[in-house]
Parts: C-alpha cells; structure tokens; sequence
C-alpha cells in the first residue's frame, strides 16, 4: 500500500521528561481526542433525513415520543459497541465476518438490503441539502442538489479518510444548531418532562409506524457496518495496532476507548433528535401543524413561529449534517458491498488502489443524487426506507449478537454478560415493533 500509515492512537500513558515535556491537556481536549468512529456514527445518525423524520414526529404527536430518546439510547449504544468491538477484535467488518462464518446468500441478502435503503437515504439527504440551500441563497434547487452530491463525491475520492475524519469531527458542532433553536421557541417544560419520563403509548397504525420509523432511523443497519469498518481502518492504518485477538494485551485500553467514544457519540445523537421533536412539538405541533414532509419544510414552517435566526439555524444544521452524513451513507453499504465480494475496501486507499470500492461509492451516490431528477415521491422513499431499515435491523442485530457472543469469531474477547443482555434486549425490541406494525396495518 502506498499510502503512508497514520501516527499510532495507541492510548495510554507516555513517559515524559525533562524541559521540553508538553504541558498536559485539559479533559475536554483529552476526552475529544478520545472521539472518533463512535462519535461520526452518532452525529450522522442525525442526517437531514432522520431530522425530517423527527420533525414529522414532533409535529404530528407533539412532545408525546420524546420518551423514545431515552429509551432508545442504551439500546443503541449497546448494539453500536457490540459492532465496534467485533471489527477491532476481528480485524474484519461486519460485512466480511458475515462472508467468513455464515451463508453467502445471508450476506448478499442483508447488504442488498442495507444497501437499497442506504440508496433511498442519499437521495433524500442530497436532496434536503439543495431544498435547504434554496432556503437561502438564490438558484435552482437542481443546481444545489448537483453540486452537494457531486462535491460530496469529490471528497471522498480525493481527501484522505484520515484527513476527512478531522473534518468531520468538527462538522459534528452544527448539530448544535438543534438545541440552539429551542431557545427561540416557547417550551412547557413540565410537560416536556412528564413526556420524557412517562411514557405514552397509543395502539394505533400511525403511532407504531412512527415508532418503528424513530427506532429505524436511530438504530440502522448502515451505522453497525459503519462503525465496525472504522474500527478496521483503525487497525490497518495505525502503526503497532492489531486485531485485538491476536494483541490481547491492547485490548483492555481499546475496548475503554471504544465505549467512551459510542457512549458520547449516541448520547450526542440522541440529544440532538430529542431538541429536533421537541423544537416540531412547540412550534409546530403547538400551531396546529401536523403535517411536514421534509427537513426543508420544517425549517421554512419554523420561521414565522420561531423567527429568523431559528430558522436560518436550522437550515446551517441540515446542510451540515448533511455534508456529514453523505459519506457515511454512500460508505457503509460499500464496505459490506466489498467484503462481501473481497475487494480491497478501503478509505485510505487511493482510488486507484482500490477501483471496484470507489466505483461502487461512486455509483451509489450517483444513483442517490438521480433519484431527485425522478417522479418519485421522496417523502415516501424516505419513509420507507426508515421503515426497511427498522425491519432489516432486527434480523440483522440477532446476527450481530451470535458473532459477537462467538469464540469461534471473537476468540476470548467474546461481549460481556451486559452487553449480552442489552444487546438481545435491542434486538427483541426491533422485532417487537416490526410485529406490532404488521398486525395494526390495515
């Protein structure tokens, strides 16, 4: 490989001495260090996508689901570590293990369909980012959509991963647009509290649907190939670091890590969908507005309730998660796509080192900016594709679970009783919710 190995991340201590000893970092700066795959995975969860979709929760069932934020966060947690951990302790993506351990038609069954919703989602979220820019500035919503997905592109193929992470972790501060808003809004905090606390559950078609939608868009497929790939590139591309089961002896300061860094990331996550209901509910909801369809559209619906500022906030927030999320979208499906057909996968690779990779990022991207050029309905596609994501997960998680609870895949580093728990606990949850929907659906 021709690229030049990333300076190790090793964590641990580092024996310093004499004048020149550098002047210890403060723990914000030490923990934010600590941040990486976990923290990307969290804060693209929250793509302009999942903000419409949080929107049309908020405005449709006021604060009445906020309560699923916090439900959802130790389930997702538990799942997003449980995926970490098998591609730092294999060495190997989710993708890759599946190809390894288990039937072929599982693996091809699983990626064609984490990858159909992947392509739904691209679509939608380059399309959100041209609607949003169209919000404010002069020019056509085609010309926006053309240079988001096409830029998008070009910098994925031409920056280096390593680099574009740094870049990405910092993009993660535009999600604070979404907590900043709620600060121009008029909010019962008494009623946001019991609705956070208590939960309220209707047994009615439209409150699962929107439930299993939440749960699709918080705990995706995408983000458990997502994270465990990254945990890969970490092995690969710093120097002294090894799959955990043939380095034992890294593993107690590199599972730490992991779990603080999942720990944050989703906290961030959920924190920000939370603000994202929560701002819908008092405003919109609280207007008699129900019905929104798009990231875009709750944004314009926000200003004259919210004024100019909250607005112009929360279309800088989609724009920037977006240019966040399309990476991760067009990447994840990918690197199941070249496990599954062993193809050199990698973003730390050049192009050319690594050409059926990058063509297929480059065609599903590609395919996803299309989709806005066709007569299809993207408020649909996008909620179908949150509802595939919630079916497909469930199956999917249970494998997750049997592969991480493996010797014969994790070695001796097979998951702890608690994540064991929790883990089945998410994934019983995924199919609960999946039969519910089947059985209200009329």
């Amino acid at each position: 490989m021709d690229t030049q190995a990333a300076p190790s991340k090793a964590r641990g201590p580092t024996p310093q001495s004499g004048p020149d000893k550098p002047r210890p970092r403060g723990p914000v700066a030490l923990l934010f260090r600590k941040l990486g795959p976990g923290l990307i995975t969290g804060a693209s969860d929250d793509d302009p996508s999942g903000i419409g979709t949080y929107s049309q929760v908020g405005a449709q069932f006021g604060y009445a689901l906020l309560w699923t934020m916090v439900f959802s966060y130790p389930l997702m947690t538990a799942i997003q570590e449980i995926s970490a951990r098998i591609g730092r302790v294999t060495g190997v993506g989710i993708g890759g293990n599946l190809r390894k351990n288990y039937p072929m038609p599982l693996l091809y069954l699983v990626v064609f369909a984490v990858s159909v919703a992947n392509v739904f989602n691209l679509g939608a979220d380059i399309g959100a980012m041209g609607s949003a820019a169209q919000l404010i500035l002069p020019g056509n919503i085609a010309f926006f959509i053309v240079i988001f997905g096409v830029g998008s592109l070009a910098g994925i193929l031409l920056v280096p991963y390593s680099t574009y992470a740094k870049y990405l972790k910092w993009l993660t501060i535009s999600l604070f647009a979404y907590v900043g808003v709620v600060f121009f809004t008029r909010v019962s905090w008494p009623e946001v509290v019991r609705a956070t606390l208590l939960p309220h559950i209707q047994l009615t078609r439209q409150f699962l649907t929107a439930f299993i939608a939440v749960l699709g868009t918080t705990i995706s497929p995408y983000l458990f190939f997502w994270q465990a790939s990254q945990e890969v590139e970490e092995v690969h591309h710093n120097h002294g670091e090894k799959a955990l089961k043939h380095a034992p002896a890294q593993a107690p300061a590199q599972l730490q890590r992991i779990r603080i860094d999942t720990y944050v990331g989703m906290a961030f996550s959920n924190a920000v969908a939370f603000f994202i209901i929560l701002t819908a509910a008092a405003t919109l909801h609280a207007h008699g507005i129900t019905e929104i369809s798009t990231s875009a559209e709750a944004a314009k619906a926000l200003e004259p309730l919210a004024g100019r500022f909250a607005f112009l906030l929360f279309v800088c927030g989609i724009v920037g998660t977006g240019m966040l999320a399309v990476p991760v979208l067009a990447a994840s499906a990918c690197y199941g796509i070249g496990e599954a057909r062993h193809w050199k996968s990698s973003l730390e690779r050049k192009p050319r080192e690594a050409i059926r990779f990058y063509a297929a990022i480059a065609v599903a991207t590609l395919i996803g900016l299309g989709l806005n050029f066709l007569h299809i309905d993207p408020v649909k596609a996008l909620f179908w594709a949150a509802i595939l994501n919630g079916i497909v997960a469930a199956p999917l998680m249970a494998i997750i679970m049997i592969m991480a609870s493996s010797p014969k895949v994790m070695g001796k580093l097979v998951i702890s009783p608690y994540l064991k728990a929790m883990g089945w606990l998410a994934t019983a949850v995924m199919f609960c919710a999946c039969v519910g929907l089947f059985f209200t659906w009329k």
